[in-house]
């Protein structure tokens, strides 16, 4: 049987950080960020960077350190605190984490609201913008969604594939041919839900392969990914023929 690696050979740059990573498995989890699971979040965070590796990704190297980190942190959340210490000079060791991202959370919300700044004024100049003022009905309001978003998705699409019953060589299925297809998809939709992609049957390797197009695509600009509500629906859409009817907030 084929290794993946042996069918394609692709490395496609994390589009986000560990931080982002982070602040995702928070917000997914519902938790404090002031008093973080440690055990659960390391847990979580180490399966994501062992999909990102199935997935033959591209994996920057402070991902690798932010791992080591929270390995680092359980194992001093685990020793028993020192008894002959006051209680005001016990530290958490987490303490210097949940800093860190309550100042890259700021610095992420600051970004958003210029770029949402930057796309209101782009609406504003926009000659279609000026003949149409007014809201039109059955419009679709999306949000931008972000990699592990999709992981997210896909993570469900992968746990639902058939066995390997059949041998794929190069020859047979690669990521060209796939990116191909999509973009085929996308010039005759105008959005396309995610999961759509990834038709009843496929075996594993060929949901990865679309996968991995469909990320590429998304890098170089020929698709965009947007999502209904954090965690909602997905929907892929392709820049060039996006409609009036689609508006991004």
């Amino acid at each position: 049987m084929l290794h993946m690696e042996d069918i394609y050979n692709i490395k496609i740059p994390v589009f986000e950080g560990p931080f982002d990573l982070l602040l995702h498995l928070i917000r997914e989890n519902k938790i404090d960020i002031y008093d973080i699971p440690i055990a659960l979040i390391t847990s979580q965070y180490l399966h994501y960077i062992e999909m990102m590796k199935e997935l033959n990704l591209e994996i920057a190297g402070e991902f690798l350190v932010m791992a080591a980190t929270l390995i680092y942190i359980k194992s001093r959340m685990l020793l028993p605190p020192d008894e002959e210490a006051p209680v005001e000079e016990l530290e958490d060791p987490r303490a210097e984490l949940v800093q860190r991202l309550l100042e890259y959370q700021k610095f992420k919300e600051s970004a958003g609201d210029l770029r949402m700044r930057e796309e209101e004024w782009i609406k504003v100049y926009r000659r279609d913008s000026l003949l149409d003022e007014e809201k039109e009905e059955g419009e679709l309001y999306l949000f931008d969604v972000n990699l592990f978003d999709l992981l997210d998705v896909f993570k469900k699409i992968l746990e639902k594939a058939p066995p390997e019953i059949i041998s794929i060589t190069k020859e047979t299925l690669t990521v060209k041919d796939r990116m191909s297809v999509i973009m085929e998809i996308l010039e005759g939709q105008e959005t396309v839900r995610f999961e759509d992609f990834f038709q009843e049957g496929m075996t594993r390797i060929q949901l990865i392969i679309t996968f991995v197009a469909l990320l590429e695509l998304i890098r170089l600009g020929l698709a965009r990914a947007y999502q209904e509500r954090e965690f909602g629906n997905i929907w892929v859409i392709n820049p060039a023929t996006q409609s009036s009817a689609v508006q991004t907030p």
